[in-house]
């Protein structure tokens, strides 16, 4: 008896493991989408509407698209796309050629002071970035870049440790006798990273830099801190406008967070198998 009761509990284990599974994701699916359907919701109500009625309830009119057109013509979003756009392409271009540069000597050369230089990117990691605030503000007002589009493009173009990981993994499957016979073949060390390695870097380049886009895309802090100036807002800091002590639109709070969704759920949608496989990929070394 013992041992024919055996199969039937690892049947009921299973099947409680699938139930608990099922379980966790409609949990997660609840988290995320209630969120979501009270901004839409919020959205197309009116000020008056938004203040007054349930969070769950529906508009009374689900075509009130006034809140869309304020913040696109007078709550200059679009304003707000365009200098989040200069941001996401100086500062991709930037940290993506340091990040690679860097990676290519970490993985290819040896020398004193490579673990240093290694730590040196790894120890920011471990400080919290608010702890160093002040310093980092008094050089940036100091070198004449505050309130300019200078001090957001300097701040992000800042390669960081998951960019230089990402770019050691593919850099390390490359074999190196490529390196070797080019460099019998008279190629200089600059020659062999943009003619050899940078083009056979493509899936960590597109990884890193939708990484980096969507973190500089969320990103509040740097734009809020270093550019106030109305001309400078990038999406997150405009949306921020509409959020006031006493006077706040939350009609227009909702349109302004559903127009900054929609771009970053597409990305994600079309690119995500790129952020996962870049990630992935090189971590279990053949």
């Amino acid at each position: 008896m013992r041992h024919k009761s055996l199969p039937s509990m690892m049947e009921f284990e299973k099947t409680w493991m699938k139930v608990a599974s099922y379980g966790l994701l409609i949990l997660v699916v609840v988290i995320v989408a209630v969120p979501l359907f009270i901004i839409v919701t919020l959205s197309f109500k009116t000020k008056t509407e938004a203040l007054s009625s349930n969070i769950f309830s529906l508009p009374q009119n689900l075509l009130y698209l006034d809140n869309y057109v304020y913040i696109w013509t007078r709550g200059k979003l679009l304003t707000g796309f365009v200098n989040t756009g200069i941001l996401i392409v100086t500062s991709l271009i930037g940290s993506i050629l340091m990040g690679s540069m860097i990676s290519f000597i970490l993985a290819r050369f040896s020398f004193t002071g490579k673990r240093l230089l290694y730590l040196a990117f790894l120890f920011p990691t471990v400080v919290p970035a608010i702890t160093t605030q002040v310093a980092t503000f008094t050089v940036v007002r100091d070198i004449g870049l505050y309130n300019t589009i200078f001090a957001g493009i300097v701040l992000y173009i800042a390669t960081d440790i998951m960019q230089i990981y990402i770019f050691l993994q593919h850099i390390e499957k490359i074999p190196l006798a490529i390196d070797e016979s080019a460099r019998i073949d008279g190629a200089s060390y600059l020659k062999i990273y943009s003619r050899i390695l940078l083009p056979q870097m493509k899936p960590a380049i597109a990884t890193a830099a939708i990484i980096k886009a969507l973190m500089i895309y969320n990103d509040l802090f740097i734009p809020y801190l270093y550019m106030p100036k109305s001309s400078l807002k990038t999406v997150t800091t405009t949306v921020l406008s509409f959020v006031a002590d006493r006077t706040s639109d939350w009609g227009l709070v909702g349109a302004g967070i559903v127009s900054v969704i929609i771009p970053t759920v597409l990305l994600y949608v079309f690119l995500q198998r790129y952020i996962i496989v870049g990630v992935v990929d090189g971590a279990v070394k053949a």
